[in-house]
């Protein structure tokens, strides 16, 4: 008898856990949608492979079944995930008011905890500002001698290869040229290989969080901790030798740790560090690699593009000076390659916000708590936008004024979160670009199938020959 009472007892608790699962309690009508199977949520199909270039099957699947707002889970967190236009405008325009930026928990031991994306407030903008200090125009006008000498450097070890891995030979180079401004590391004069503790990270930086050994997640995470003792150990070795003059960011750094009052911790001075290293080289290397694969596949771009830099060329009083900053803001048709590139690679899969009160928005109320993710690729391969948003077209950019983030556009992120890096990004690809086009002609050999999963990758390679001209 007690044995048949536990029993209904446990299945009736069942099932209502089961029913409040996916029934979730809500102030108002939650949007439309499916919070998967208890605990695990949709997380298996958000993760899954695909190798389309079009809006990624787990979001456009839902998209035609619930419309442009609805409902999920990942990982047992329930979200609501945004394709609306003006949700997303919203949401970053609220940021600290109604919503504060937010990542899982899994990204979270990542990236650590007091990095620069999970900071709010006062302190956000205190290390934004800092950022800003390596990033801002004056110090990118003067770093496009050393972009553009890095560039030549490269090209010419590649042009005397029969082929090179694009992907992983830009995300070297720019590694070598961030590491240098950032933190003066030089791979060939240290006996610890940075790169490799990335490389490691990154491999499973988007991938299902099985923190068990031999799982990509675990190589993520003992990727980080090698890094991170690497920047531990530098910053040490700074403190314990100081330079009289700043010579790059971990100076700079060190100089505000020691500051009296100051809001800087060294927890989340390394955790800085950590993330600007990430950030600068990885991106911009998918999105080279990107920019290489479109215009292979677009020659009248790749014309266009030639022409807009031989014409700078043909415009120097000499032929053998190097790029100057007024040279590079000349290049119109380079900058609306680089917004056509980045709307189409898609390189975020998506930004993460929480609600910090019940929201209603447009007949749906968003619960307090609950997180919110804005899918850039359904706002890039909008069709009511975009004509042919599947087209790589640089010419839609002619008449656009944009410099930020719109409704329409956010490859760079949007709101008080726009990324500071973005011009650093900008350089980097239209000073390659010019050193390229101007001197090499180039040709896939194999490879440049893209994967997103849900990120941007090119898992079997994309080799590519590079001839001078």
């Amino acid at each position: 008898m007690w044995l048949l009472l536990i029993g209904a007892i446990v299945v009736v608790s069942f099932t209502h856990w089961l029913y409040r699962w996916r029934n979730p309690k809500c102030n108002g009508k939650l949007p439309p949608g499916s919070m998967g199977f208890p605990l695990l949520g949709e997380t298996l199909q958000f993760f899954a492979p695909n190798t389309s270039s079009d809006i990624p099957p787990f979001v456009r699947n839902r998209m035609d079944r619930y419309g442009p707002i609805f409902r999920t889970s990942l990982v047992g967190r329930p979200l609501i995930v945004s394709t609306d236009p003006d949700l997303n405008y919203y949401i970053f325009q609220e940021e600290g008011q109604l919503f504060q930026s937010w990542y899982p928990d899994t990204f979270t031991e990542i990236f650590g905890r007091q990095n620069v994306g999970s900071l709010h407030g006062f302190m956000y903008k205190y290390l934004k500002n800092m950022v800003l200090h390596l990033f801002g125009p004056e110090s990118l006008r003067k770093m496009i001698p050393e972009v553009e000498a890095v560039a030549n450097q490269r090209l010419r070890q590649w042009s005397s290869q029969n082929s090179v891995e694009l992907k992983d030979n830009t995300a070297s180079m720019i590694f070598h040229l961030t590491a240098k401004k950032l933190i003066s590391y030089d791979s060939e004069n240290s006996s610890e290989n940075l790169r490799e503790n990335f490389v490691a990270f990154i491999q499973g930086l988007i991938s299902f969080p099985l923190n068990v050994p031999g799982t990509a997640y675990n190589k993520c995470l003992q990727g980080r901790k090698r890094a991170m003792r690497m920047l531990k150990n530098m910053l040490q070795e700074r403190r314990a030798n100081p330079r009289k003059q700043q010579i790059d960011f971990f100076d700079f750094v060190l100089e505000e740790l020691e500051k009296d009052g100051t809001l800087l911790t060294e927890e989340i001075a390394l955790d800085l560090m950590f993330v600007l290293l990430f950030a600068s080289f990885e991106t911009t290397s998918l999105a080279i690699t990107a920019a290489i694969k479109f215009l292979l596949n677009n020659p009248h771009v790749l014309e266009e593009l030639m022409a807009e830099h031989e014409g700078i060329l043909k415009r120097r009083e000499n032929a053998h000076s190097g790029l100057t900053w007024e040279e590079y803001k000349s290049m119109t048709f380079t900058f609306q390659f680089i917004n056509e590139t980045a709307r189409l690679a898609n390189i975020v899969p998506g930004i993460f916000r929480k609600a910090l009160r019940d929201i209603q928005f447009k007949g749906y109320t968003i619960p307090a708590g609950w997180a919110v993710m804005v899918c850039p690729p359904a706002v890039h391969l909008n069709p009511e936008k975009y004509v042919d948003p599947l087209a790589f077209n640089p010419w839609r950019w002619e008449k656009s004024e944009l410099k930020g983030a719109s409704k329409h556009f956010m490859a760079f992120g949007g709101g008080m979160r726009f990324c500071v890096g973005t011009d650093f990004t900008k350089v980097q690809m239209a000073v390659f670009l010019h050193c390229l086009v101007t001197k090499y002609r180039f040709k896939a050999i194999k490879g440049g199938n893209i994967v997103r999963t849900p990120g941007l990758q090119f898992p079997d390679g994309f080799d590519v020959q590079i001839m001078e001209k």
